[in-house]
């Protein structure tokens, strides 16, 4: 995997490792590098140094940058031009969505160079300001063409194959939030994220935040149970590849004896509430909820409970049984 070391003025590397990590969970092989008030360039040189060497992997390296032009980027520049070091590869400019997109492209590359060629779009996109009216013309984005809505395609149309594919389902609480928008959505690149839910369907506020919270590039729909079930046997929706997000286990299981064809699903997160046991750091359960994840696993569905995915995913066996004990000791 490729290494990534986080370098800046004063402790700015340290702040956003630790951001990234709340969103993206604990990454092996990336380290903060600082300059302090008190270091010259060459203390700077041989941290940078020091840091590469500990990862397990030397050759491909990237280096986030927080200045180009700066003592963190000059020094790393230097660094790049000797003998030896023609894989390591530094991007300027550094940003939380820069770092969090760099975890997620490094998963699927091998090099340092694809990593850098990846994130730098995203980089840019992640600079935004609000109300739009304060955007300079000159810099605003052209509009993409929005997809065509599956009702204008006419009924009975047939597209790919006809079903629905599902790249990822996941009960959260939180719905759509940064560790879904990001890591997760680069490990299952979705087309299209579906929320489902009779209660945000119904509550425009949240569906408007929801759908302005999509990835770039991934649209957000946020549907009633209903509607997802009718989606499931609708042929229009053959071409899609959807990432499905439930808020709880009640309603996928709803779902489910629905008609929607779903085999597995991962739990990310089950808020904790009054009558409810903490069963991991993530995930709260009262009796209802324990019995409505046992009747999933009864119809047929493989499930895990993973936070992240840099987390240990926990087996259906290891949930429920320490869902069981956690429970009979609240009682």
């Amino acid at each position: 995997m490729v290494s990534i070391v986080l370098a800046s003025h004063g402790t700015f590397s340290e702040g956003i490792k630790m951001s990234g990590q709340m969103i993206f969970g604990p990454q092996q092989d990336v380290e903060a590098v600082t300059l302090m008030p008190e270091m010259g360039p060459d203390d700077l040189r041989a941290k940078i140094l020091e840091t590469v060497e500990s990862f397990e992997e030397k050759d491909q390296v990237l280096f986030l940058v927080d200045l180009q032009g700066g003592t963190p980027w000059n020094q790393i520049s230097l660094l790049l031009d000797e003998p030896g070091h023609e894989n390591w590869v530094a991007v300027g400019g550094m940003n939380l969505p820069m770092v969090i997109s760099a975890y997620g492209e490094r998963m699927g590359v091998d090099t340092a160079a694809e990593v850098a060629k990846a994130i730098y779009p995203e980089a840019k996109a992640g600079v935004c300001i609000k109300p739009d009216s304060l955007v300079p013309a000159e810099a605003a984005p052209a509009a993409a063409a929005a997809p065509a809505p599956q009702g204008a395609i006419p009924e009975g149309t047939v597209l790919g194959d006809g079903h629905i594919k599902i790249a990822h389902v996941r009960i959260d609480t939180r719905l759509l939030h940064g560790q879904v928008a990001t890591a997760i959505t680069k490990s299952v690149a979705p087309d299209r994220i579906i929320v489902v839910s009779d209660g945000v369907a119904h509550d425009q506020l949240r569906k408007t935040m929801i759908e302005q919270a999509a990835p770039p590039g991934v649209p957000a729909n946020v549907v009633p149970i209903s509607k997802m079930i009718e989606v499931f046997k609708d042929p229009r929706f053959g071409a899609t590849k959807a990432m499905l997000l439930f808020e709880k286990p009640q309603d996928l299981l709803q779902a489910i004896q629905g008609g929607a064809d779903i085999k597995q699903v991962n739990i990310g997160s089950m808020a904790h509430s009054v009558g409810k046991v903490v069963v991991t750091n993530a995930i709260a359960m009262d009796e209802a909820d324990l019995e409505c994840v046992e009747a999933l696993h009864d119809a047929g569905l493989t499930i895990t409970a993973q936070k992240v995915p840099a987390d240990k995913a926990q087996s259906y066996d290891e949930l429920v049984n320490a869902a069981k004990a956690a429970l009979a000791e609240a009682k």
